[in-house]
């Protein structure tokens, strides 16, 4: 457990918490006074579900209700969930009976989602929202923004890149920093439209920062008529710079 602690890069105040959320009904059934992790399964999936979808709200802001639902459902099921435990090594930390240990339950798609919907119902009850929204994202939002981003409508780079030829005939400039270590790097982006500063965003690739500027950029520039993206700054001429 304090392994798995490190992992989720966070350190429990009741380490019982996630003792309770590694605890499979095998093991229950083989220790009677162990009570499983199925209540806590079922409230971390509330909470992961909350997470994702506040992410997804804030982060995509023109994307219609039925498109974040198809993004949501696509990271928030049992396949992905399972995905997730394995990177984190989530198995070897299960308890589970002995049966169930022998046929392979440390690796099954079921039991390794469910667990993990329970370690985040334990984070949040340990820690409070903050921890577990930080816990939650550091876990999936990578999975997620590249579920938003896609192919076609998702690409924003491609829809700021047409939007800003059309209206200032140049194209967009990014400008991206990284802090972190090199295995935990950060990246913020800034994108450029017409040498003016039209969006900012951030996440765990060079690739997602910038996609989430362009969201941005593509949003304000959308909402703002061709008179007023170009202000005062009377943005004629033609810019090399590229994404």
């Amino acid at each position: 457990m304090d392994d798995l602690q490190v992992r989720l890069d966070t350190a429990f105040d009741d380490p019982e918490l996630l003792r309770l959320a590694l605890s499979h009904r095998s093991y229950c059934a083989e220790h009677s006074a162990v009570e499983s992790n199925e209540r806590l399964e079922f409230l971390g999936d509330a909470v992961l579900g909350l997470v994702v979808t506040d992410y997804m709200f804030r982060r995509y802001p023109l994307l219609p209700e039925g498109e974040l639902a198809k993004i949501r459902a696509s990271v928030v099921n049992a396949e992905v969930l399972a995905e997730v435990a394995t990177a984190i090594d989530l198995g070897p930390a299960l308890l589970l009976g002995k049966g169930e240990d022998a046929s392979g339950g440390r690796a099954k798609t079921s039991i390794l989602s469910d667990a993990l919907e329970a370690v985040i119902a334990a984070v949040y009850l340990d820690g409070g929202w903050e921890t577990a929204q930080r816990v939650v994202l550091a876990l999936l939002e990578s999975k997620i923004d590249a579920a938003a981003v896609g192919p076609g409508d998702h690409d924003y780079k491609s829809l700021l890149q047409e939007l800003a030829a059309r209206r200032f005939e140049r194209l967009p400039r990014y400008q991206v920093r990284d802090e972190g270590p090199d295995h935990a790097k950060h990246f913020f982006a800034t994108v450029l439209v017409g040498g003016i500063v039209r969006g900012e965003g951030e996440g765990r690739s060079k690739k997602h920062a910038e996609q989430a500027a362009a969201a941005a950029a593509w949003a304000w520039l959308r909402n703002h008529d061709t008179a007023d993206a170009v202000g005062t700054n009377g943005l004629g001429g033609h810019d090399a710079g590229v994404a």
